[in-house]
């Protein structure tokens, strides 16, 4: 492991190729990025998952997702408040030839999010660090970073008719069926359990609008 990451990343840098099939094709990350992004195989199946019109990815990191959705849907906007993550994420993608494929945009998505309309938005925002995993319940009121997770769903579901939250293992099931039930009317809601190398690795809850309907 080269000697300007830290001994945290040592775990991480043992998965490189699982987080980034062509990483020694000169893949850049921060150290954030190493625990923070989709490993490559999760990224792929979750942009065959919503492989539609335009997806907005609105915590894109170095790039794990938007280059996954930039294969299979027909518009990819990456938005990262962070400029460095967005050059990483910019560089990565050209790795994979998919830059020109995607509108990479630094700013804040609370912010963006009342000018934006897509089909899908996906979210994976920070989950608090590696720590996640230390507690028996994630909580989403509390632990999800910049924003509760009602707050994320709540400005989410203005922009797109479905919206994809990647998630720690450990999150409160209960809470996800609170947002699906807190739309009017409600959302319906498929959560999967993502395993990876036979470990449980993450959830990724899938919500959609009903297509017709009141309250």
């Amino acid at each position: 492991m080269p000697d300007a990451y830290s001994a945290t990343i040592e775990k991480y840098w043992c998965q490189r190729y699982i987080l980034f099939s062509r990483f020694d094709d000169g893949v850049n990350m921060d150290e954030e990025g190493w625990f923070s992004v989709t490993p490559e195989v999760i990224a792929h199946y979750q942009a065959s998952r919503c492989a539609s019109g335009t997806v907005i990815d609105c915590f894109t990191g170095v790039g794990g997702n938007a280059i996954q959705f930039a294969q299979r849907c027909n518009h990819v906007i990456a938005i990262d408040i962070d400029p460095s993550k967005i050059g990483f994420a910019r560089h990565n993608a050209a790795i994979y030839r998919v830059d020109d494929l995607i509108d990479f945009i630094v700013g804040d998505f609370f912010v963006l999010a009342p000018k934006l309309k897509a089909d899908t938005v996906f979210l994976s925002p920070p989950w608090g660090g590696p720590d996640y995993a230390k507690v028996e319940t994630y909580d989403m009121k509390t632990m999800l970073r910049p924003h509760d997770g009602y707050t994320l769903f709540n400005v989410a579901k203005e922009i797109a008719s479905r919206v994809v939250m990647f998630l720690p293992r450990n999150v409160n099931f209960n809470q996800l069926a609170e947002l699906s039930l807190s739309a009017c009317p409600p959302w319906s809601l498929e959560v999967e359990k993502v395993h990876l190398n036979g470990k449980l690795k993450a959830v990724t809850a899938y919500f959609s609008r009903p297509p017709v309907g009141g309250c």
